[in-house]
This record gives C-alpha cells, structure tokens and sequence, in this order.
C-alpha cells in the first residue's frame, strides 16, 4: 500500500470511529480534516464535489469520503476510504444486532448521546463559516442561498430545493451574458450458491437494498421512508423494529445507512446483515468513481459552472437548514445549551482544536450532566 493510500485509510477510519451526527456533522469533520489541516484540495473543489455528490443517489457523507479518497489515492482511494468510513459502523451495528436479536433490546447509550448532538452543532457552525466565505461570491449567490434556506425550512425536498436554485444560477448567468456566445450543454449519464450469503433469501435482501441505495437522494434519513415502504408495508419488518433501526443508526458513528446492517440481521442474520450493506453502499462507489473525473470538467464551461456555483450555496443553505433543525431538537434544556456554547466557544476559540476531542468532550459532559 502506497503512502498517500496509507493516509486515505488512516483518516477514514479515525472518522468512521468518531464521526457522530448525520451528514452535516460527517462533511464538516472531512472539510477539517481534508481541506483545512492536510490540503488535500482547495475549498472551492470541496464545495464543488458537495454540489456535485447533492444531485446524484446515495449517501452524501459516504460519497464524501470516496470523493476525497478518490483525489488522494486514485480510484483505490474511492474503495479504502468509503469502506473503511463504513467499516466501524457496520461492525458496531452487527454486534448490537446479535445484543437485539438475543435480548430483545437496545444497549443504554442515552447518557453519552445526550451531549454529543450540541458539541456536533459547533464543528458543523465551523465548517459552515468557511464554506460559506468560499460559496458566497457575489451578492446574486447570497440571494440564492436566502431562498434555499427559506424553502428547505419550509418542508421542500432538498433536491428539489439544490436543482432550483442550479437552475436560477443558470438563468441569471444567462440573463447577465445574454450576447456571449455559449457552448451547447452535454448531459451526461450514470450507468446506471450453497454459501448462505448467496442464498435465495441473502440476495432478496441484496437486491431490496441494492435497489434503495441506487434511487436514494438526499440524506441517508430519506431511507427510513424507503424502508418503511420497502419492508414495513410488505410485512417483513414491524415497525417497532423499523423505529429500533433507526435508533441503532443514530448512535453509531459513520454513515446513518449502516442502519440497513441491523435490518439485514433481523431479516436473515449474519448473511443477511452482509448482503444488506453491500446493497446500499454499492451504487454509491459505481456513482462516485464515473462522477468525480467529470466535476472540473464541469466547472471549467461557463453555464455548468454558473449552475455548480449555485448548487454549492444551495448546499451550505441546506446544511445550515439541518444545523438549524439539529439545534432545535436537540438544545432542549439548560445543559445541552451548555455543552452548545462550551464547544461553539472552543471551534471557534481554538482554531486547531481536533474535532475529536470536541466529540468526547460533548459525550463525556453530556455523561455526567445527563
């Protein structure tokens, strides 16, 4: 394994262990830990690359990480930093599925949960501060961003919310430079035994994931309707044990999609948990590998990088959208408002503050004040 090989799996992995609170959380943790502390590549194509992995299906923190890996190591840069980012969650999720499935109840984690959603408010603030500064180029942007944030909050879907302002980009783009001659717009295309794992019932479960993961837009909490829609209303999951999954995808680090571990184990075991996550994650790395090589191809022409200009802003809006929503679901009492502040004051107090310690420190103070 070569040395920048070496670098992609050891950051990785790091942020597969600590990586808690959703996508926002998992970006904001990458933009410190690619663009601000290694240079691995500039603000400007991180943002680019968010746009980008907005628009196309799957998981936005987990093709994130196989973007990232891809511009360090290559294309099996994509494959050791999107497993190894999924790897500590996957494990994690197998061995509380085995808990689940023998005792018929989740482990007690609420205490040191409780104070780790307002310390992630803190380093996502951070990352919205400096992604901003480089999203924010003109006052036409700054306008496109209001709107996106306003309509996020109202309920539109976030796709809907990152193609209309792309589209608004483009026309006022367009309207600005009416009489220069433009090149015509080219779309480009996705292509879209007797070992238990390759039994009937492990490649069902294969395919009914394989099949979310390749039509899931937007954050992985989408899926939850996904798989209410898949399982719950076909009989084969209750929705208790829907609501216990989601639970699990929320305590554990990394990717909220290793929550299709945990349904694969109840629906065939230890097969079935395998066979789950190869589903869901697989499209993500076909789709990220054909997609990365063509983003600066986008952004060198006038009008896509008028619309990626504006699809970036439209990012920031939504991801302060999520912070917003995150604050108020999880800033609850005088104590969460605490570990808030204390954590706001160190990202931005102590700029080369890792934001691991920010993380143990918010579940450590949540511990004993909860």
């Amino acid at each position: 394994m070569n040395k920048n090989l070496k670098e992609v799996a050891k950051v990785f992995f790091k942020l597969g262990c600590i990586a808690f609170g959703g996508p926002a959380a998992h970006i904001a943790m990458m933009e410190e830990e690619i663009v601000k502390k290694r240079k691995w590549m500039s603000e400007q194509h991180f943002l680019d690359l968010i746009g980008a992995t907005n628009l196309i299906p799957g998981p936005n923190s987990t093709e994130m990480t196989m973007h990232c890996g891809y511009e360090r190591a290559g294309w099996k840069g994509v494959f050791v930093a999107g497993g190894l980012f999924i790897f500590p969650a996957v494990l994690i999720t197998l061995l509380i599925s085995y808990l689940y499935v023998k005792y018929g109840q989740l482990p007690e984690v609420a205490p040191f949960i409780y104070g780790i959603k307002p310390a992630v408010i803190a380093i996502i603030l951070s990352a919205l501060y400096r992604l901003g500064k480089k999203a924010l180029k003109n006052k036409e942007l700054y306008i496109l961003g209001i709107i996106t944030l306003i309509v996020t909050l109202c309920g539109v879907h976030e796709i809907l919310a990152l193609l209309g302002c792309g589209m608004l980009g483009i026309l006022w783009h367009y309207t600005k430079n009416f009489n220069s001659v433009t090149k015509s717009l080219i779309p480009f295309f996705i292509l879209k035994a007797s070992n238990p794992l390759f039994s009937a019932a492990a490649i069902k479960i294969f395919l009914t994931f394989l099949k979310v993961g390749a039509i899931l837009c937007g954050s992985g909490y989408v899926l939850f309707a996904f798989l209410d829609a898949e399982l719950v209303a076909t009989g084969l999951l209750s929705r208790p044990e829907l609501m216990d999954a989601i639970a699990v995808g929320q305590i554990t680090p990394g990717p909220v999609l290793s929550t299709a571990t945990f349904i694969g184990y109840q629906l065939g075991g230890f097969s079935g948990a395998i066979m789950a996550t190869l589903g869901i994650f697989l499209p993500s790395f076909i789709f990220v590998t054909i997609l990365n090589p063509l983003v600066p191809k986008l952004r060198k022409h006038a009008l896509l990088s008028a619309f990626l200009d504006a699809v970036n802003v439209a990012a920031v809006a939504v991801i302060l959208a999520v912070c917003i929503d995150m604050g108020l679901e999880s800033i609850t009492d005088w104590k969460t408002a605490l570990i808030a502040v204390i954590s706001i004051s160190l990202v931005f107090g102590y700029k080369k503050l890792n934001s691991v310690w920010i993380v143990l420190g918010g579940s450590i103070l949540g511990y004993f004040l909860h």
